[in-house]
C-alpha cells in the first residue's frame, strides 16, 4: 500500500473494532466479515468486491505484531500530518524534521536523522526504493497453515495407505500416508491448508498422527516387539518354536537349552520398512509357570526339584548387595 494510506485510512474503523482488540477477537471479527464480502459469495457486486479488498488490506496489517507496531507508531507520530506537494510548511516534512532533527533538505538527502532514516528503519528500506515515497507493497502473501488430528490404526501407519479425511465444510480430502508414520508424528502437506486472500500460494495442512496400539506388537523405532511365552521344560532342555510377524504368517525361532525370561530373539527384517531403513523383529523370551498342576505333575516335580540338590540361583545376587 501507499505510505500515506497508514495515515488516511484507520484500519480499526475498517474493521469495526478497538485499538486495544485482542488478536482473537481481530481474527473472529475479520473471518465473519470476509465471508460476507468474499467475491465467491457477493458476484458481479464491485462494491463489495472493494470491501472484501479493504478488509483484507485492514487485517494484513493488524494480524501482524511487528506491522501492527509500526502502525501505530506511525500514526501516532503523524499526528494527522499528510504528504503536501514540494514540502511546503506545516506538512509532513515539517513534522518529522521538527521532531528529528532535520530540515526540509535534510531530509530528502537522508541525512542522518531525517526523512529517509526514519522511514528506512521502519520498512527496511530506503526512501524512494520501496519506502514512503514510492509506496509499501507486501505483494501476494502465503495463505495460513491449518492444523489437524489423524487417527491410525497400527498396521495403516506401518505400511502405509491413502486415507480420507473429512474438512471444515464436508469437502472430503485424500491423504496418502507414508509408509512407517510413527505415533505422534507431523505431515505437512504442501498447500493443502488456507488460500491466500491476496493471491498467493495456499497454505500448509500439518497432520498430527495417533496411532492405535496393537495387541501383539510395539513400536521401537523401526524394530517390532513381542512378548512369547515359552514353557519352562522347553527354556531348560530347548526347542523350536512358532513367532507371529505383523503380516500375519509365522516364522521359527530356535530356543537354546537354559534361555532365561527375558532373552531377546532377533529376526532379521521382518520390523517397520521405510526407505530409510527395515528394522527387525525382537521376540522376547517369557518363561511361563503353570498355575494349576495335577498331583502326579506335583510329584514328579518334587522329585526334580530334589534331583537339583541345594542350587540357589539367588546366591549370586545375594553376593553382590552384601558385598
Amino acid at each position: 500500500m501507499a505510505s500515506n494510506d497508514w495515515f488516511d485510512k484507520d484500519f480499526y474503523t475498517v474493521l469495526g473494532v478497538s485499538k486495544d482488540v485482542s488478536d482473537a477477537e481481530l481474527k473472529k471479527v475479520y473471518r465473519k466479515l470476509a465471508r460476507q464480502y468474499h467475491p465467491d459469495s457477493n458476484t458481479g457486486d464491485a462494491a463489495a468486491e472493494a470491501r472484501f479488498k479493504e478488509i483484507s488490506e485492514a487485517y494484513s496489517v493488524l494480524s501482524d505484531p511487528t506491522e501492527r507496531a509500526e502502525y501505530d507508531q506511525l500514526r501516532a507520530m503523524g499526528s494527522g500530518a499528510r504528504f503536501t506537494a514540494g514540502g511546503t510548511p506545516g506538512g509532513f516534512e515539517d513534522v518529522f524534521g521538527g521532531m528529528f532533527g532535520a530540515g526540509h533538505a535534510g531530509g530528502r538527502r537522508g541525512q542522518a536523522g531525517g526523512f529517509e532514516d526514519v522511514f528506512g528503519s521502519m520498512f527496511g528500506g530506503p526512501f524512494g526504493q520501496g519506502g514512503a515515497s514510492t509506496g509499501f507493497s507486501r505483494g501476494p502473501q502465503k495463505g495460513r497453515d491449518q492444523t489437524a488430528q489423524v487417527t491410525l490404526d497400527f498396521l495403516t501407519a506401518i505400511h502405509g495407505d491413502t486415507v480420507q479425511l473429512e474438512r471444515q465444510g464436508g469437502r472430503p480430502l485424500t491423504v496418502k500416508i507414508p509408509p512407517g508414520v510413527a505415533d505422534g508424528q507431523k505431515i505437512r502437506l504442501r498447500g493443502k491448508g488456507e488460500p491466500s486472500l491476496t493471491g498467493g500460494d495456499p497454505g500448509d495442512l500439518v497432520l498430527t498422527v495417533t496411532v492405535r496400539k496393537h495387541p501383539v506388537f510395539t513400536r521401537d523405532g523401526l524394530d517390532l516387539r513381542l512378548d512369547v511365552p515359552v514353557t519352562f521344560h522347553e527354556a531348560a532342555l530347548g526347542a523350536t518354536i512358532e513367532v507371529p510377524t505383523l503380516g500375519g504368517e509365522t516364522v521359527r525361532l530356535r530356543v537354546a537349552p537354559g534361555t532365561p525370561s527375558g532373552r531377546v530373539l532377533r529376526v532379521k527384517g521382518r520390523g517397520v520398512a521405510t526407505p530409510k531403513g527395515t528394522g527387525d523383529l525382537l521376540a522376547t523370551v517369557q518363561v511361563a509357570v503353570p498355575s494349576n498342576l495335577s498331583a502326579d505333575a506335583k510329584k514328579k516335580l518334587e522329585a526334580f526339584a530334589k534331583a537339583l540338590g541345594d542350587e540357589n540361583p539367588r546366591d549370586e545376587l545375594l553376593a553382590k548387595a552384601t558385598g
